[in-house]
């Protein structure tokens, strides 16, 4: 019961998280391997630390598809009938592509899976993923098998590179995850990656979780003026002049603050920096932001306009017995998807594959040519060649709900009094590439600030994610995503505290159920800044000290039952067995045992909360562990 749940009373109450000063570290790894794993697409990259300076990209991938050049490869994983790993990438959609109908539906095809981690509100290690055949497989197994076929061919490539042999523990990994993401979700991300032998569990250090734009913004403070395209720049079609005197700097200045948007496949980030001198390291001005607003909508958009012209049903129907055929639409649809700009005329054709046509025609008794003009639908026309003719006006019809919560979000943010002032905007992540995404953010934002475009903009956040796995101490300030705390006993004050909060235990007068704050929502947390309480156990013999910790969106809560509040994770405190006091006869039970105090202390600064703990009285270290997994 909750009761019980509090019984635990911090000796220490320490209201503020006290700075450890760090020497920068030399990195103790040889090499760094970072993977962007996307909605859309990934790929990996990596440095030697001895040579920091080259970032070495992927090799292109066999495959491929016409209008995308890309480094990266698309995010979809095959598996057998028996659930055996079988390809990723160009090669798991090519195979699929091949298979024959009938026996295509027994395979385990699954793509943009990424997103759904984002979207289960209870994350635990038995969430599981439908693959496009109907089939459930636990996620974090589909997960490992994606991270474990990056492991082997970033492996391979780094190796045919050095000259010295590798050893596992000299190899960091780095992974990215969206900024938006909660605790459950990054510890998801790490559990598979030890699932799928990146790094032993024992290692923990030698996995980072990086943050995708923050990845992006650790790149883009580098950036030089030939490296990037300003948009203030470009010549204004709708007659609006923007002031073009001051050019984008060669580098940042001191002080200098910018917004980088990370817009990829599933997510759209938002993370505002500001650039510390003389060190260049980054200190974050306000709380991550953003939602599910990638690319990805987009498609979904098309989807919901193929159902309003050929019947949900159909789709449904269509999609379950002909899934191979369903991928091929859709990345018909992707390819065309990515020529899409404002100022096209002519029509998009998208070839619909044959079986579509056919099946159709099976289904409904009429040709998909009658369905369209059927349906009303003016902005999509059918061409003899067999293909859907897409007008500008559908194009922007699919765009829109998308972009425009985009810029709305961005604009929101712009409003905020910590990013009031701000002059710069980075556009990073796959979806920048899309000119129908750059104007309307141009259009909206460009008269306040000057949007700025990485060259090779899907690139940014892998390479990011390298130098931050070279130095992660470089974002030295982050901004706490929620108050987090745990529940505890306080004295009981008459006509402050309800009386439904009373507890009297040993003729005290408590008050249950109180949040003790560790960390509020939006405070700045340095690197390295700790905050410590003290423990200590409620019977003799106790091998466990269980706590659990509750988080909250807002700060202006009490206790740990006010509306909002929620059960986030637990704090596992291992307790050794007390070494029996120097003179003591007998072992433990001589003389009269002290109150035993655990000491733990947690960091709210990294891009996971980590935590550590200590037994005073013999100053050994406690297994500490934080779970936000097994909720």
């Amino acid at each position: 019961t909750a009761r019980n749940d509090c019984s635990i009373t911090p000796l220490t109450p320490s209201p503020s998280p006290r700075v450890e000063v760090r020497p920068r570290m030399a990195c103790p790894f040889s090499v760094v391997i970072a993977i962007d794993f996307g909605t859309t697409s990934s790929g990996y990259a990596f440095s030697f630390t001895q040579d920091s300076e080259a970032i070495h990209m992927m090799k292109r991938w066999e495959g491929g598809d016409p209008g995308v050049a890309n480094q990266k490869s698309p995010t979809c994983l095959l598996l057998t009938p028996d659930l055996r790993f079988h390809s990723f990438g160009f090669a798991a959609r090519d195979f699929y592509h091949d298979l024959d109908p009938e026996e295509a539906r027994h395979w385990l095809y699954f793509d943009k899976f990424k997103m759904r981690i984002h979207s289960t509100s209870d994350l635990t290690m038995e969430t599981e993923l439908e693959a496009v055949n109907g089939q459930k497989v636990r996620a974090i197994d589909v997960f490992a098998h994606a991270l474990r076929f990056f492991r082997e061919h970033a492996l391979k490539e780094v190796k045919d590179q050095s000259s010295s042999v590798l050893e596992g523990d000299e190899i960091r990994w780095v992974i990215t995850v969206p900024a938006v993401w909660r605790q459950p979700a990054k510890q998801f991300m790490r559990e598979a990656a030890y699932l799928a032998g990146l790094v032993s569990p024992d290692c923990p250090e030698q996995l980072l979780i990086a943050l995708e734009p923050e990845a992006a913004s650790i790149y883009c403070r580098k950036l030089r003026l030939h490296q990037v395209i300003d948009l203030s720049m470009q010549p204004i079609t709708n007659g609006l002049e923007l002031d073009v005197s001051r050019p984008f700097d060669s580098s940042f200045r001191q002080g200098d603050r910018y917004v980088v948007a990370d817009c990829g496949g599933g997510t759209v980030d938002l993370t505002v920096h500001q650039i510390e001198q003389p060190q260049g390291t980054l200190k974050e001005l306000y709380k991550a932001s953003g939602g599910p607003y990638g690319a990805v909508g987009v498609d979904l958009a098309f989807e919901a306009m193929l159902c309003q012209i050929f019947g949900e049903d159909f789709i449904q129907s269509f999609k379950a017995k002909r899934p191979a055929a369903w991928v091929d639409l859709m990345i018909a649809f992707e390819a065309r998807k990515r020529t899409a700009s404002p100022g096209r005329t002519n029509a998009l054709n998208i070839s619909l594959p044959f079986s579509f046509i056919d099946y159709y025609k099976r289904h409904r008794g009429q040709s998909v040519e009658a369905a369209l003009r059927r349906s009303n639908m003016n902005i999509v026309k059918w061409s003899s060649q067999g293909m859907l003719r897409l007008t500008q006006e559908a194009m922007n019809e699919l765009f829109q709900p998308t972009i425009s919560k985009i810029v709305k979000h961005i604009e929101e943010l712009m409003t905020k009094p910590e990013v009031c002032g701000v002059r710069f905007l980075f556009l990073v992540g796959g979806f920048a590439e899309s000119p129908m995404l750059q104007k309307a953010v141009q259009k909206a934002l460009g008269r306040t600030c000057r949007i700025i475009i990485p060259h090779d903009v899907g690139l940014t956040i892998l390479k990011g994610a390298v130098l931050f796995g070279l130095d992660p101490t470089v974002v030295r300030v982050r901004r706490c995503p929620l108050t987090y705390g745990v529940g505890v006993l306080n004295r009981f004050v008459e006509g402050r505290h309800p009386r439904d909060k009373l507890l009297i235990k040993d003729g005290r007068e408590w008050c249950t159920d109180i949040l003790d704050r560790f960390v509020s929502v939006d405070q700045s947390v340095a690197l390295g800044e700790v905050v410590r309480r003290s423990y200590t156990p409620a019977r003799l013999g106790q091998r466990k000290i269980i706590i659990n910790i509750y988080c909250t969106a807002t700060d202006d809560v009490t206790y740990i039952c006010d509306p909002g509040v929620r059960k986030c994770g637990t704090i596992t405190l291992d307790l050794p067995e007390p070494l029996p006091p120097p003179g003591a006869v007998g072992g433990a039970g001589a003389g009269t045992p002290e109150r035993r105090e655990i000491r733990a202390t947690m960091q709210f600064g990294d891009t996971e909360i980590k935590v550590t703990a200590v037994d005073v009285m013999s100053n050994r270290s406690v297994r500490a562990s934080i779970d936000f997994l097994s909720n």
